[in-house]
């Protein structure tokens, strides 16, 4: 290497890959950057120059300062051989830039520690790799028979599972042609199977808790954090909830919550009302899919998280992005790399997964359809989040309900017929904040015809505008549910 080179490689300040230190005063610290770089995209240690200046002075180099940089390397473990390069500078005569170069070592790989610590970069900062990070790694780096999702679900039961989710589930990859029209003939149990939800054994594996078990109550990391925060901060709540369940339910749930809080416009095209949020569904719920599906299982303490604001709406899950992505080449096009590939399989056969890490340039050709911002992503020691902006500040009225950008103009309901509106009370009722599938609202409803219940009841509702899907462009999709509109929100108030 020459003085050229490194001028050229340091004239952009100290990054994720790259960092200096004025002397070798400051071994320990550059070895553990030296770690975090093994653990994280590799990088480049630079010994002999001034870190805020960029300016080159060398150092000098003795016996002694080649042993204890030596001696130091040799407590990075597993044991690694890193050459290490000294390159004569000019002025003063006699001084040396130290330089040592490493390739990141796979996420695959045994996470390295030094002095029996791991390390990993975060932007242009070395931190301590959290722990669930290192016994994900380090079980990674053993063998697959030791990731979380693949284990042994103890207790559990194909009775346990939600058919109906799987089954669901199924239907659409038929549709979709990822899965054979045999499948529709199939009993639960060999569909399962065939989604490799067991070991070899015919033990239910956790993977098939996460996605379809009913009872999730001896799993608190199956939680979904949601929030609605006055203003640009967490100082204030508006709304703080927190949903429990499988994966398709804390879906449903996430979903559901962005539609209660979001601005919505709506237009009336032939006999139907089509709605639009003001960020995209489409992109929110492909984000929140990854992050269902790509968080950190095996923490019970672990949760996905949705927090809204008067600017923005950012989606978080426990975890980090793999070495080979960044919060910026995420963005771009780039090969998958699951977290949780059984999780993952399914969710593509499913359909609601895309394999081939397409995921995010639908998320951000969503948004630029919308005439939105790209979204950021971001990450830390533990979670990874995106955001996305709003295309103008809402503040949240606390007078009116949060659909404040409906262009639906809503009719006054006190001239309606009593009887009639009594009904509609009682309907609009049972739809409720959260949301309800069709199933359960002719439970509540105490109806058994769903060719009935659905004409007089959910298709005049629709047209009304009193209610709308939670999957609007898929009106026959097996998890459909409907909420309340704006619309349907006032005229429960007059009625």
């Amino acid at each position: 290497m020459t003085i050229e080179e490194i001028q050229a490689l340091i004239h952009d300040d100290e990054t994720r890959t790259l960092e200096m230190k004025k002397t070798t005063g400051e071994l320990k610290d550059g070895i553990r950057s030296v770690c975090a770089f093994l653990n994280t995209a590799g990088g480049w240690l630079f010994f002999g120059i001034a870190p805020t200046t960029l300016k080159i002075l060398g150092q000098e180099v003795t016996d002694n300062t080649r042993k204890e940089i030596a001696r130091e390397i040799a407590k990075l473990e597993p044991l690694i051989d890193l050459p290490v390069e000294y390159i004569d500078v000019a002025d003063p005569p006699g001084s040396q830039v130290i330089a040592i170069h490493v390739d990141a070592a796979g996420y695959w790989s045994t996470p390295y520690t030094y002095d029996s610590k791991p390390y990993i970069r975060i932007e242009s900062t070395t931190v301590v790799m959290p722990r669930d990070m290192f016994e994900d790694r380090l079980m990674r780096s053993k063998s697959n028979r030791y990731k979380w999702e693949d284990q042994v679900c103890e207790g559990i039961t194909i009775a346990d599972l939600e058919e109906q989710r799987i089954r669901g589930g199924v239907r659409l990859g038929v549709e979709r042609g990822r899965m054979p029209e045999s499948s529709l003939l199939e009993t639960t149990e060999c569909l399962v199977e065939k989604l490799k939800l067991t070991t070899s054994d015919g033990k239910l594996k956790n993977a098939a808790a996460a996605l379809f078990l009913h009872d999730t109550s001896q799993f608190p990391q199956f939680l979904l954090r949601m929030a609605r925060f006055h203003g640009t901060n967490k100082n204030e709540f508006i709304d703080n909830q927190r949903a429990y369940g499988n994966f398709f339910t804390l879906l449903d749930a996430g979903m559901a919550f962005f539609f209660k809080h979001l601005s919505i416009s709506g237009k009336i095209v032939g006999f139907s009302r089509e709605e639009k949020l003001e960020v995209p569904a489409e992109a929110l719920r492909e984000a929140l899919t990854n992050a269902l599906c790509h968080r950190l299982f095996h923490n019970t303490s672990s949760s996905v998280g949705i927090a809204i604001y008067d600017d923005r709406i950012e989606i978080e899950n426990s975890g980090h992005l793999p070495e080979e992505l960044t919060t910026e080449t995420i963005k771009q096009s780039h090969h998958s790399f699951p977290q949780n590939p059984t999780i993952a399989d399914v969710l593509f056969k499913t359909t609601f997964l895309e394999n081939w890490g397409s995921g995010v340039g639908r998320i951000m050709d969503a948004c630029r359809e919308a005439n939105l911002p790209e979204p950021e992503y971001n990450q830390n020691a533990s979670f990874v989040w995106v955001t996305f902006k709003r295309n103008t500040i809402q503040p949240y009225n606390h007078t009116s309900s949060p659909y404040n950008h409906t262009t639906i103009q809503v009719h006054h309901t006190t001239s309606m017929h009593p009887s009639k509106a009594k009904r509609l009370k009682k309907f609009l009722l049972v739809v409720g904040e959260k949301g309800a599938n069709l199933k359960t609202l002719m439970e509540e409803m105490n109806l058994r015809n769903r060719s009935s219940f659905v004409n007089a009841y959910i298709t005049p509702n629709l047209t009304e505008g009193y209610i709308a899907m939670l999957y609007p462009e898929s009106p026959n999709h097996p998890m459909q549910s409907y909420y309340l509109t704006n619309k349907g929100r006032e005229a429960l108030n007059n009625l």
